[in-house]
């Protein structure tokens, strides 16, 4: 694996050229933000009914329906929801969107399983943070920048992969480190993560170990702290020095404990089970899932966050948070 840095990079491939920003969410903020002050040309494109079309303005950012945008646009970046950007493409920047011009994704979701088919005289290029957008955004802000992927799924000009690192050393990449991939392996192990590690196995290992506790007789205030409030400490210390670094640096009983119990949490079924879910992913069942899921509305999503949100973890916690008000400006 070799990086890409600033110096490696030639950012006037797309100086110049006109880059339309699709959605302000988090990243659509972030990108709009940075590339801006990179001093590139960017055009945000929102429904006239968005509200996010006066937070634009306020930000000196130009703002243009959909359709306009992509035919003004030498670069189309789509930042909407994934569930959201297959309408978007067929509907507005298809039509629209110039022979020769760049398609950019900063998830590979949608032209991995086929839900976008880009017409073949586009570039098909993916460059993915490595972070959420605020952190896209607030670390350019201070001089820095978090890693990207960059992929290249078709080069319809001969200079895609140039289009790609310009592009993202304008996004502050360039500054951290721009790695190469696929559309494919960035979309299968991002989703396996977020499945067995980063959201689905934390929160439910969270959940699960406050409640033995409670159910044992122990207080919910001292179950939180233990199994969900120090979780930070250990993440920041896994981001910063790796998982042998936090083992080092931890209690000698903390450390002996993980050794010999943490394998008795994951275990070979846990193991088999991400091995499903890696396979459910490759198969395109969770892909299929998850379109008839959209197709409805979301409902597991509306049924899990009532339970969440009605779990005994978030009424404690709201009390302890309260406590802590310095976490909120974190």
């Amino acid at each position: 694996m070799q990086p890409y840095y600033d110096a490696d990079i030639d950012e006037d491939i797309i100086r110049g050229k006109k880059i339309a920003i699709m959605g302000f969410g988090a990243q659509g903020r972030a990108h709009a933000q940075n590339l801006s002050d990179s001093g590139l040309d960017v055009v945000v494109g929102l429904r006239p009914e968005s509200l996010s079309r006066e937070h634009c303005r306020r930000l000196g950012l130009e703002v243009a329906e959909p359709g306009a945008a992509a035919e003004a646009a030498d670069i189309v970046v789509m930042l909407t929801p994934d569930e959201t950007q297959a309408a978007l493409y067929e509907q507005f920047i298809a039509p629209r969107l110039r022979s020769g011009a760049a398609l950019l994704f900063a998830h590979g979701y949608n032209v991995h399983f086929g839900h976008i088919r880009p017409r073949a005289d586009l570039d098909v290029i993916m460059v993915a943070p490595l972070g959420i957008g605020e952190q896209v955004r607030r670390t350019y802000a201070a001089g820095g920048g978090v890693p990207a992927l960059l992929a290249v799924a078709q080069d319809a000009s001969g200079r895609a992969d140039e289009t790609g690192l310009a592009y993202a050393k304008g996004n502050g990449h360039g500054r951290a480190g721009v790695i190469r991939t696929t559309f494919g392996e960035e979309v299968e192990t991002d989703l396996f993560a977020e499945q067995s590690v980063l959201c689905g196995g934390l929160t439910h290992l969270i959940m699960a170990a406050f409640e033995t506790l409670v159910d044992a007789g122990y207080s919910e205030e001292l179950a939180y702290f233990g199994c969900l409030h120090e979780v930070k400490l250990i993440a920041d210390l896994v981001h910063t020095r790796g998982i042998a670094g936090m083992r080092r640096s931890i209690s000698s009983t903390a450390e002996y404990g993980d050794y010999t119990r943490g394998p008795r949490i994951i275990n070979e079924h846990s193991r088999e089970e991400m091995r499903r879910i890696l396979e459910e992913i490759r198969s395109g069942d969770f892909d299929r899932e998850l379109t008839d899921q959209a197709s409805r509305g979301f409902p597991a999503i509306r049924s899990g966050r009532q339970e969440a949100e009605s779990h005994p973890i978030e009424s404690v916690g709201g009390r302890l948070r309260s406590m802590m008000p310095w976490l909120s400006e974190e």
